[in-house]
């Protein structure tokens, strides 16, 4: 990765947290928990992994520029939703949580050297796993979600019309 895209990818990583919060703003809550089929995921769940994921991430970011070489936990995402009841925690503060750690994993990141960025660590599921591919995967994260979020609301308001 360029230093310039690293740049934009930094920037798209800050702008995650109010790119959620605008999503969510043309989203009525009365619709956060219809779900467009049951194997996918409502905006409620979303909110949820989201706080789930960007926790990860926030640990990830520290063990790369502080323990490099380590290992970096895996979690089965639609498992977690399972078993720990996403429906029945709060969507809100997932989001604030997004927002604080984001926040903070920026101010990291944001001045990091050039040699930060090649440091791995070791990952189940990644089998080169680097700093600069951790800000591919957290970069676009909120953007992705923030998607899928509108694409709910879509399918939502299409099944009303039938």
């Amino acid at each position: 990765m360029t230093a310039a895209e690293r740049k934009q990818k930094i920037k798209a990583y800050a702008d995650g947290h109010k790119v959620l919060v605008r999503a969510l703003k043309k989203l009525p809550k009365k619709m956060w928990k219809w779900k467009p089929a049951p194997e996918k995921w409502s905006i409620h769940e979303i909110l949820i992994h989201l706080g789930d994921s960007e926790s990860n991430a926030y640990l990830r970011a520290r063990r790369f520029l502080a323990e490099p070489g380590q290992p970096v936990m895996a979690y089965d995402q639609d498992l977690w939703a399972q078993k720990l009841n996403y429906h029945a925690q709060d969507p809100n503060e997932a989001l604030a949580l997004v927002g604080l750690v984001r926040r903070m994993t920026h101010r990291l990141i944001r001045n990091l050297p050039e040699s930060a960025w090649a440091t791995r660590c070791t990952h189940p599921e990644h089998d080169n796993y680097t700093f600069d591919r951790w800000l591919e995967i957290y970069g676009g994260h909120a953007h992705g979600h923030a998607a899928q979020m509108q694409r709910n609301y879509d399918a939502w308001r299409a099944s009303k019309k039938r």
